[in-house]
């Protein structure tokens, strides 16, 4: 089922889009179409091998304490009140290329997205956690400009769960290990310092983006090229030259 993985216009099968492909499509919507209808897809960038081996320690040392009951310190030395949240299908929700997956009837889209952990308040909400690993002497914040896709990529995860019917906070967390550089030698190992840095999300803007992604995949026509896409500009310059040297 939903074995396609690109879109055929008119067809009664839902299409699955990942937190990922949103994204995407909010860069630059040639881009976009021409991954989702023509299968043609920007050059892949390398996995960060360093940043999935500290997510799945985070993951470990967390389920640790959800079989337990038990908050973790971090909790404790911020003064967030909750536990690890226990789910059967938290595996699942935390698995790439699956995650969690939100069906939504008006478009027949399927909006997905791999969580990293769930935390439960005093009020019975879900809290949506997302880890970070970064390598910095600067105080951590989310105020960069490249962080914003952070504010975003927890907005859709808090959505696509209120959308599977749980009650979600507003409030979020990123959890970051932040590997320092102040040793005097490496010795083979890293030391992180963990900072957790809470948000407000507002995923209101979810739905109308989702509905503007259909549109989208409906069209005939590939989009314009965005000025503001490095991709677009790079394959312009690239054509251009090619031509000239044809025309020569």
């Amino acid at each position: 089922m939903w074995k396609k993985s690109l879109y055929t216009k008119n067809s009664s099968e839902p299409f699955k889009i990942s937190r990922s492909k949103i994204d995407l499509f909010m860069e630059c919507p040639r881009c976009f179409y021409l991954d989702r209808r023509m299968g043609i897809c920007r050059p892949l960038m390398p996995g960060f091998s360093l940043n999935s081996a500290v997510d799945a320690l985070l993951k470990k040392e967390f389920d640790l304490l959800r079989k337990k009951g038990e908050a973790h310190e971090l909790m404790k030395k911020y003064h967030i009140e909750a536990l690890p949240y226990v789910h059967e299908n938290l595996d699942l929700w935390r698995e790439n290329f699956k995650g969690a997956q939100y069906h939504d009837l008006e478009t027949n889209l399927i909006i997905t997205g791999a969580i990293d952990d769930l935390w439960i308040n005093k009020e019975k909400e879900l809290l949506i956690i997302d880890y970070k690993s970064t390598s910095t002497e600067k105080e951590i914040s989310l105020e960069d400009q490249y962080k914003q896709g952070y504010k975003r990529q927890l907005e859709i995860y808090q959505w696509i769960f209120r959308g599977l019917g749980f009650k979600v906070s507003d409030m979020g967390y990123f959890v970051f290990a932040n590997a320092g550089k102040n040793r005097d030698k490496f010795d083979g190992k890293l030391e992180f310092e963990l900072t957790v840095i809470p948000y407000k999300g507002n995923d209101n803007w979810v739905r109308s983006i989702v509905k503007k992604i259909k549109e989208c995949l409906d069209k005939d026509q590939v989009p314009p090229p965005n000025n503001n896409c490095e991709y677009c500009g790079y394959l312009q310059k690239r054509w251009k030259i090619y031509k000239d040297d044809v025309a020569k």
